[in-house]
This record gives C-alpha cells, structure tokens and sequence, in this order.
C-alpha cells in the first residue's frame, strides 16, 4: 500500500481529457482517483493506462445495494490494478463485511465513505434526522465493527476519525481557497494534514490549475 498522501481526482469522463491531466502528474508524489464517471466512460481503458504511467490507483465507486450484490461486484473488479475501492457506511455492517470478504488475501483496502461532502448539517439533518458529524459518528461505529479498513470523511470530522485509532482516513473536500462550488465543507490541505488525514483527495484546485505540475509540487511540499 502506497505511503503518497496525495490523491488527484481525474473528475473526467473524457479519455483524452484525463491523460492531458495525467501528463502533468508525477506518480512519485500522488495516486490518483478514478471515479465513477470516469470509469463508467473508459472502464478498463483507463486503469491501463494509468498503471503504465506507474500511478496506483484509488477506484471510488462508492458502492451501496445489498450484500451479496456489493460482494460479487467487488470480486468482479478486484483483478483490476487498483489499491483503493469505496463503499457507503449507510449499507450497513453486513454489506461492509460482505466487502471485506471480497477482497480478502487481496492488497486492495476498502474504505466506506460516511458523509458525501456535499452534504451540510441542513442536508443531513433533512436526510438522516441528525446533523453531519453525529451522523458520522454513527457511521464510525459500523465502520469498526464491519471491519473495514477505512473511512472517507470530511475534513470537519477528522478528529472524530483519530479518536477511534483503528480507522484510516480519506479526505476529500480540499481546497486553497473557496470555489463557491459543490463542496461545502472544506479545508486547506495543511490544515487536514495537521488533524491526522492519511489522504488527501485533492481535484479541481490541481487540474484545473493553470500549471498542474507546479500545483502539484507546491501542494505536496505544503504539507511535507
């Protein structure tokens, strides 16, 4: 399992688009992330390609349905050259487990994703009856008891992370500045790194650089 902190989305679903990004990158200070509109797009086409390139890859589908459905699903994908899968926590300590199994004697970690960062307290207090961190504080005691090998949170909850000790943690929702876009609870990548983030999940503010290579290098020395 790779020790790079950096994870860079390829929000993409245009192959060309996605290897433009890719060029700029170095494999020696990031993984990347391929998710679910990319790889819905280019399937196995781009997980070839970026294992040439020599980058791991954390595949985020965040899948969620029963069991025996997100068990075989896991096992179908499992032979592709990926370190990382996502699941949601809100499927429950048997689909977790289910995924588990599925990868076991595998070297590919599952990780369950507690609240979407989309998500404010208005949001969840909507969905869920609770706001955003008791939800995910909820989502913690499944993801112990599953098993699982980690979780993906905002960088809000970090600290409700570390507490629990057992649980890696992904973080997307990274940002230098506010974008005024869908992410509504965000951080600096400084700031998530000194409260324990184990990944960082960083997208726009990187390939929508206008030198994705310098943004690259200036965010990985940032939090060196």
């Amino acid at each position: 399992m790779s020790n790079k902190r950096l994870i860079v989305a390829l929000d993409t679903n245009n192959l060309s688009k996605a290897k433009e990004i890719v060029s700029h990158l170095n494999p020696e200070l990031c993984m990347v992330k391929v998710g679910l509109e990319l790889f819905i797009s280019q399937r196995e086409k781009i997980l070839e390609y970026l294992t040439s390139e020599n980058f791991e890859i954390f595949l985020d589908l965040k899948l969620h349905d029963i069991p025996n459905t997100v068990k075989k699903s896991i096992e179908g994908i499992s032979a592709l050259p990926i370190s990382m899968i996502t699941i949601h926590t809100s499927g429950g300590r048997d689909m977790m487990k289910a995924a588990m199994e599925a990868v076991s004697g595998k070297e590919i970690k599952v990780f369950g994703v507690t609240t979407l960062t989309s998500l404010n307290d208005i949001d969840t207090n909507e969905i869920f009856k609770r706001n955003a961190s008791d939800h995910v504080r909820k989502m913690l005691d499944l993801a112990e008891l599953s098993g699982i090998d980690g979780v993906v949170c905002s960088p809000h909850e970090l600290e409700l992370v570390k507490k629990r000790g057992s649980l890696l943690s992904i973080t997307p929702g990274i940002r230098l500045k506010s974008l005024n876009d869908d992410q509504k609870r965000f951080m600096t990548p400084k700031e998530a790194k000194n409260l324990g983030a184990d990944y960082l999940v960083i997208g726009r503010p990187i390939t929508a650089a206008k030198n994705i290579s310098q943004a690259l290098d200036e965010i990985f020395h940032s939090i060196l």
